[in-house]
């Protein structure tokens, strides 16, 4: 009987998945305080430039996360608490310890993973799969809690008297204090839920069930807004809503043209390569800046550019047309009225 008990323990058969899961949480605190500094906002690599990605696509959550990347200071506390607070979850999950109160900060962490950067993923719908698996096993550890190999089964095999307190087995391991009756519906209930969370934003951010596949990671895509002439300038918004997270746009040509399609004001690579950043004012943390050869655009970053010429005072009233290029030869365009 001793060996059907233990391998009826679901908490024990859950062990790997719960070392698995722990770490991935805990590895994301790791990487960013130990192995490099990554809640620097100064430095490469700063998480909430990453956070700022997530902006363009998000699913609910978007207002919260324009919210943060508006505002660097509640930024920076934000992705304090949020390193930290993986870290806890992950450390606790690996070693067993409050499971289940843990298990919905799986769930919780990962919901949040999913909705505000579901969309992003070249490959294999990267961030997707992180987050609905995440989703997945953060309710199965809930219903599972730590078996044999886990600070919940020490503190109960030693009769801590934490372990008499009836929220114990909520929050931590045990049997779940839900009739036998009751159990298997709320076991399917969660995961119907589950599944369709799933389905619904495989569809919105992919198109995974009908319609066209799409991948918002593969090309880059500017949306160009508010642009008008005054006096000697040319002003106007630019915001990079699509594309590879991990590197910029290249933008390297923005032209103004008239309705003939001439030249009246134009700006090649070498030039937006040493723009002055006075002509560009950021919205956001990420920020749009001048490279080595090119005008470099972040994923999620959006900025005011202004261009100064004194041809532009004298441009007749009419519409023009504003072309901004990417070195990947594709380019967008805007109509400006003056």
């Amino acid at each position: 009987m001793k060996n059907i008990s233990i391998k009826n323990d679901a908490g024990l058969l859950a062990l790997a998945l719960r070392l698995v899961v722990g770490w991935t949480y805990f590895s994301a605190f790791w990487r960013r305080t130990a192995l490099a500094n990554k809640l620097d906002p100064e430095a490469a690599g700063y998480i909430g430039e990453k956070f700022n990605a997530f902006l363009p696509n998000a699913l609910g959550i978007k207002p919260i996360i324009q919210y943060l990347v508006e505002n660097p200071d509640t930024l920076w506390v934000n992705m304090v608490i949020f390193t930290i607070v993986e870290g806890i979850v992950g450390l606790f999950i690996m070693f067993g310890l409050f499971t289940r109160i843990m298990s919905i900060g799986v769930f919780g962490l990962a919901m949040g993973i999913l909705l505000g950067s579901g969309w992003i993923g070249t490959t294999c719908l990267d961030e997707w799969q992180i987050g609905v698996l995440g989703i997945a096993t953060g309710f199965v550890l809930f219903l599972t809690a730590s078996g044999k190999y886990s600070l919940d089964n020490y503190l109960i095999k030693n009769n801590f008297a934490i372990t008499k307190k009836k929220w114990f087995a909520w929050l931590a391991s045990g049997i779940l204090p839900i009739k036998e009756s009751v159990f298997p519906k709320v076991v399917l209930t969660g995961s119907l839920f589950i599944l369709g969370i799933t389905l619904m934003t495989n569809q919105v951010f992919h198109g995974g069930l009908w319609g066209t596949l799409h991948n918002k990671s593969i090309k880059p895509k500017l949306e160009i807004s508010e642009g008008k002439i005054t006096n000697n300038t040319v002003s106007f918004n630019i915001f990079r809503t699509e594309g590879v997270d991990v590197y910029g746009s290249w933008v390297i040509g923005i032209e103004l043209l008239d309705n003939n399609n001439n030249t009246i004001l134009e700006y090649n690579q070498d030039d937006l390569a040493i723009l002055n950043k006075e002509n560009i004012s950021n919205y956001y943390v990420a920020k749009i800046k001048p490279g080595k050869h090119s005008l470099i655009i972040p994923l999620g970053a959006k900025a005011k550019l202004s261009l100064k010429n004194e041809i532009l005072s004298t441009l007749p009233i009419g519409v023009y047309n504003l072309k901004i290029t990417d070195i990947s030869g594709a380019y967008w365009e805007h109509k400006i009225k003056k």
